[in-house]
């Protein structure tokens, strides 16, 4: 006879791939007509944009676009120039697990830029981009919380209290930004837009119902070319707030969203020098991971009859910690001749790296530095280091940890003596868990005609207990019960010392 269980449906997603692909893209650009030769390149700086990415079996496919702005010393002219090159790119991931019904999350990022010379008219733009990629599979699982009527059968069951920690939804939003923001008063009038940056940070997320709410900021900063040459830089926040349908979570959840650009475009406004018209396409990408209490049952016997147990493994996922590590960058970029001042400074960072150490989890990203600067002598250099950043984690032994990072305020340069002084800091945010694997009982066959022969055998056992021996596999071994055994030698713990004689009553 097939024992009715009590179950627990488990729905929810399991990461198929979690991975970093790096890749480089060139081309070669002819200088347009309207433009002046160049005479000398100062700088390139990217933006990466998302434009599809989808699973397929035992793979993901990613496109976007790199948009990279060179900016130039004119041949003849005074003042900085630029050109703006978009390069298309597509790069893969594979993964065994991955398929066609998997949910992906894509961030992509340019880790740097560079242009060559080739000649007054033309020049190659080589960017290395990177693109972080989680991969989720749905998956529903049933679960054994224990036997429906345990007394009729005389059944004992060992049911274990559990926790689960799991992603419970996987969700998206595509969503525009608008608006035309002015340079102040106490700022030169624009002239030439030169370059823009975008940093997206997603500051609140919380569930509401069924309603995702988040919010965050577009830090929007500009580099332009006032009158007579002069280079200016101008910052913005930009505010937004969305909502992003999710069903079947709860309130009491952790919600990560990683908002990407699709597309950005700002255009000076000719009329007046002060107005510039901001453009930009959005992905807000969320993961909502939940913690989930269950009993497991993983053993049980008869003390009346004999019965046969299905079991099958189960690994459970259980958070170890997660949270955010600040790191702080300083230090000094020698520039080989005196700066007299700092015109632009960005960071780009490399993907994190880890190393275990015991139980501590050693993290590493590197930090590509690059500051456009004047010198004494009024000349515009640009001059770049790659800083390696720290970070240890003390996270437990056998934990896994997810991990990304970013610059989320403001970079500081300032000239010294011995070059230029650069400040920042790195923000790693992880995600450390630990997988319990554990015996699950699937099913139970209970053979009504094989009652449990106890003729013959003694009504009581004087028993020693061994070294890490448990109570309940001392009672399934002769046939009774935890609590008949308590009794007998007056004991009110499960917990049994080593070397102690019990009573064992057996079940008549």
């Amino acid at each position: 006879m097939e024992l009715e269980l009590d179950r627990t449906q488990l729905s929810g997603y399991e990461t198929m791939l979690d991975t970093t692909v790096c890749q480089e893209e060139t081309m070669e650009m002819i200088v347009p007509d309207a433009c002046p030769d160049i005479l000398r390149i100062c700088d390139t700086e990217g933006t990466a944009c998302l434009k599809s990415k989808e699973s397929q079996e035992g793979r993901v496919e990613l496109t976007g676009t790199a948009r990279a702005a060179v900016l130039y010393l004119p041949d003849g002219t005074e003042g900085m120039r630029r050109l703006e090159v978009a390069i298309p790119f597509s790069c893969s991931a594979e993964g065994a697990q991955v398929t066609s019904g998997c949910t992906v999350i894509a961030c992509p990022w340019i880790q740097a830029a560079e242009t060559r010379l080739l000649n007054p008219r033309k020049v190659l733009v080589r960017i290395q981009i990177a693109v972080s990629v989680q991969v989720y599979a749905p998956v529903s699982e049933e679960l054994c919380a224990g036997v429906s009527e345990p007394e009729s059968a005389g059944v004992e069951q060992l049911v274990e209290p559990c926790q689960l920690y799991q992603v419970s939804a996987v969700q998206e939003k595509p969503f525009t930004f608008a608006d035309d923001v002015m340079i102040s008063g106490g700022k030169p009038e624009a002239e030439e837009l030169l370059k823009s940056r975008v940093s997206l940070r997603c500051n609140e997320s919380k569930v509401i119902g069924s309603k995702l709410i988040f919010k965050g900021e577009a830090m929007l900063q500009l580099l332009y070319r006032a009158a007579e040459g002069a280079l200016c830089t101008t910052d913005y926040v930009l505010p937004f707030s969305q909502i992003m349908e999710v069903n079947g979570v709860g309130e009491d959840c952790d919600c990560e969203v990683q908002v990407v650009l699709t597309d950005t475009e700002c255009r000076l406004d000719g009329s007046d020098g002060r107005t510039i018209s901001v453009a930009l396409g959005l992905l807000a990408q969320a993961t909502v991971w939940e913690t989930r209490s269950l009993e497991l049952l993983t053993d049980l016997y008869s003390t009346a009859y004999q019965l046969e147990a299905d079991t099958r493994p189960c690994s459970l996922k259980q958070l170890a910690d997660r949270g955010i590590k600040n790191q702080t960058v300083r230090e000094i970029i020698e520039t080989g001749m005196q700066a007299k001042s700092v015109s632009d400074t960005y960071v780009r960072m490399g993907p994190v790296t880890q190393r275990r150490e015991g139980e501590r989890l050693e993290l590493s990203v590197e930090a590509n530095v690059t500051i456009l600067y004047q010198a004494e002598d009024d000349t515009l250099s640009a001059v770049s280091r790659t800083l390696r950043v720290p970070c240890t984690l003390d996270v437990g032994e056998g934990a896994e940890c997810a991990c990304r990072c970013g610059v989320p305020g403001e970079i500081f340069a300032v000239p010294s003596s011995s070059g230029i002084e650069v400040r920042f800091q790195v923000d790693i945010q992880y995600l450390a868990y630990t997988r319990r694997q554990m015996i699950s009982v699937s099913g139970v066959h209970l053979d009504e005609n094989g009652v449990r022969d106890t003729a013959g055998k003694p009504s009581i056992v004087l028993r020693m207990v061994a070294g890490g021996e448990r109570l309940w596999d001392i009672a399934k071994a002769y046939g009774t019960t935890a609590q008949d055994i308590l009794q007998a030698n007056d004991l009110s713990e499960d917990a049994l010392p080593a070397g102690q004689l019990l009573l064992i009553p057996r079940k008549r």
